[in-house]
């Protein structure tokens, strides 16, 4: 884990929802793999001496989308003003690189009530060695713009019903049997409950769900990011607690502790 600057060089609005910051960062950052994160800290646009201190402990989770010319793009709310020029302190990589099988040729991703960020950096992988790829949005995920995405990528849309019915989408059962590997991302408010519902829901639409198979990408409020306060722990069945900063973000699903 390096502490770092880095400086916001463009800032370009993809759709309503998100924009895309393009930072110039230290070379340790560009080695940046899907599944890996920045803790960030941003300064405020015109800094006066002391000013930053002011900003809150909790650093910000940024996730890279992708790469330009050792250059790292991040994915941000529209809601939220940022400046060429600007300059934020970065502390990276965290976590691990997302664990793919060695032979690919069908992968799915899972946004459920969450935008689907943390997990875009895995396409134009995914693509360039001719793996299928297959977006699906369920809930409040469907809002999201994908207009920017690869023309390759499959985009299904569920229905943003009430929260019980928002983990349906069109052919679930092929879709589920197609894959070869599954990578979900929720909603941050209660991530081992809805995890737990997308296990119950593979576990219906398949007649086994192997391990290695079912990831829950985590993206819990990170205190530190350096495996020292022991927020982010998550139980595992056979190997106990792990760390998201340190051991994650992507668990399979098929071992986790739930209870």
């Amino acid at each position: 884990m390096k502490d770092t600057l880095a400086i916001i060089e463009r800032v370009r609005r993809i759709n309503p929802q998100v924009q895309h910051l393009e930072l110039a960062v230290d070379e340790s950052l560009a080695k940046v793999k899907p599944g890996q994160s920045l803790l960030v800290r941003v300064a405020p646009f015109s800094p006066t001496p002391g000013e930053e201190n002011w900003h809150p402990y909790l650093r910000e989770q940024w996730w890279p989308v992708g790469l330009n010319n050792n250059k790292v793009i991040v994915e941000r709310p529209t809601g939220i003003r940022y400046e060429p020029g600007q300059v934020i302190n970065a502390m990276g990589l965290l976590g691990q690189p997302l664990r793919f099988r060695r032979t690919l040729r069908n992968v799915l991703l899972l946004a459920y009530n969450s935008t689907p960020t943390a997990l875009l950096m895995t396409i134009p992988w995914l693509l360039g060695n001719k793996v299928a790829v297959t977006l699906v949005l369920v809930g409040s995920a469907t809002e999201y713009g994908t207009q920017h995405l690869p023309p390759e990528v499959e985009v299904l849309r569920g229905s943003p019903g009430k929260e019980e019915k928002t983990l349906i989408w069109p052919n679930q059962v092929l879709t589920a049997g197609w894959a070869d590997q599954v990578f979900v991302v929720v909603a941050a408010d209660d991530e081992r409950l809805r995890f737990q519902r997308v296990l119950e829901l593979f576990q219906t639409l398949r007649k086994d769900v192997p391990k290695n198979y079912l990831f829950g990408v985590f993206q819990p409020m990170l205190a530190c990011g350096v495996g020292a306060c022991w927020c982010c722990a998550v139980t595992q069945k056979e190997s106990g607690h792990k760390l998201i900063c340190q051991d994650g973000p992507a668990f399979d699903l098929m071992t986790m502790d739930f209870k």
